[in-house]
């Protein structure tokens, strides 16, 4: 028998749930509401993590999603350093770490992403290496740099770039070692990765393309031995005070497989186009929800916080019985220090034409990724926006050429 009825039981202490709570509470939800957190905090924004917060110029507070004391004044109870262990979806019944049991009207997982870690690799467990999930991470990355010199970012993409130019900005002598040939390249094509690595090699950061980390080489024998360089597998040797890896992230599907939920073929809880899952009266959002795109045509997932932000709240329609599809267009953003900023909208699986409107050498411009003169993508820097647009050519699989959008034609 349970503990206590709750009527939306929402898993998970990140934005997708925050969102999630205070549309049901705009949209009329006058039941009770639970959110349960196995976070410290209350659900703050992660890309302070790699941003803003990082560099110090952002606080624990600026990165919150509501105020602290919202959840009191919206009667929202928050239960933090909270797991839930087990969910019966027949029951009805979710089974917490504190050892109590909740029944549910209706449930929202929102579990998000693990890091991926290099595990296997030689050293992995040496002092001074680094993943970056929480805000946490990001003071002890702080601590740990102050009388670093040199840095070592592993992978290409949004971490790694982030990471790198935030602790540039700090004073620090980075490298980034990457698989792809150019930063940024494996969403944005190798036009806009050349634009990338020309941004932060004018910064001072080093780049090592098409190479990947070989072992992490310590200090001494000893267990406590520190990190003092990385070898890759190209022969290089860098020298690394202290070592950020960004390789990715794994969907946290571990309470979602136990409770019988299925899965989709990116790893995903397996969702409709309303955003709910194989079982009745539970719904998924953010990072491991694979849900039916009625802009795509099929299943996708996204790990990024707009996704969860916007999935969250359309969630939280269908908990209400509202019946609406998930039909955002996914959108993306990420700033390397002051130095630039992009914004995407897609994303673009594949493409064989890339159009360019603005100027890439002065660093303001749009790249639209087309396949068979269909947008499935586009990619503003600099503030040059061209998203609205490119939303609507995404939306309505509209035929365009070079022509119409006043651009370049290059081949991809």
């Amino acid at each position: 028998m349970a503990d206590r009825h709750v009527d939306f039981l929402l898993i998970g202490g990140g934005v997708a749930s925050a969102t999630a709570a205070k549309t049901l509470r705009e949209e009329g939800a006058t039941g009770s509401i639970t959110i349960v957190s196995r976070e410290i905090d209350p659900p703050y924004h992660r890309p302070p993590a790699t941003k803003g917060y990082l560099q110090g110029a952002e606080s624990k507070d600026d990165a919150l999603v509501h105020p602290a004391d919202w959840y009191a004044e919206n009667d929202v109870e928050l239960l933090s350093r909270v797991s839930v262990m087990g969910l019966d979806t027949d029951a009805h019944t979710a089974t917490l770490s504190n050892k109590q049991t909740l029944s549910y009207g209706k449930a929202l997982i929102a579990t998000g992403a693990m890091v991926r870690r290099l595990g296997g690799v030689d050293g992995a467990q040496l002092d001074g290496i680094h993943y970056v999930r929480a805000l946490g991470n990001s003071d002890a990355i702080r601590r740990d740099v102050e009388d670093v010199d040199r840095v070592v970012c592993i992978g290409g993409s949004y971490i790694g770039c982030e990471v790198a130019a935030s602790l540039t900005a700090l004073g620090k002598r980075v490298a980034i070692v990457l698989q792809e040939a150019e930063p940024l390249s494996g969403g944005f094509g190798l036009r806009a990765g050349v634009f990338f690595r020309d941004v932060l090699e004018r910064h001072g950061v080093e780049i090592f393309g098409s190479d990947e980390i070989e072992a992490f080489l310590g200090d001494g024998d000893a267990d406590d031995a520190r990190v003092r360089a990385v070898t890759t597998r190209n022969g290089r040797e860098l020298a690394a005070g202290a070592v950020v890896c960004g390789v990715g992230a794994t969907p946290d599907v571990m309470l979602a497989r136990k409770a019988g939920l299925a899965l989709g073929e990116a790893g995903g809880v397996l969702c409709d186009a309303r955003l709910k899952t194989s079982a009745d009266d539970v719904y998924a959002a953010g990072d491991m929800c694979e849900y039916d795109s009625v802009v795509h045509g099929h299943a996708l997932r996204i790990e990024h916080e707009d996704v969860a932000m916007t999935q969250g709240a359309t969630a939280a329609r269908n908990m209400l019985g509202q019946d609406v599809p998930y039909d955002t267009v996914p959108y993306f953003f990420s700033d390397l220090a002051d130095w630039t900023s992009l914004e995407y909208v897609g994303p673009a699986r594949s493409w064989n034409e890339e159009l360019v409107v603005g100027s890439i050498p002065d660093g303001r411009f749009t790249i639209y990724y087309v396949d068979s003169g269909i947008v499935r993508g586009a990619l503003t820097v600099g503030g040059h926006d061209d998203l609205e647009r490119a939303r609507q050519l995404i939306r309505s699989g509209e035929r365009v050429s070079a022509g119409d959008l006043g651009a370049e034609s290059y081949p991809a």
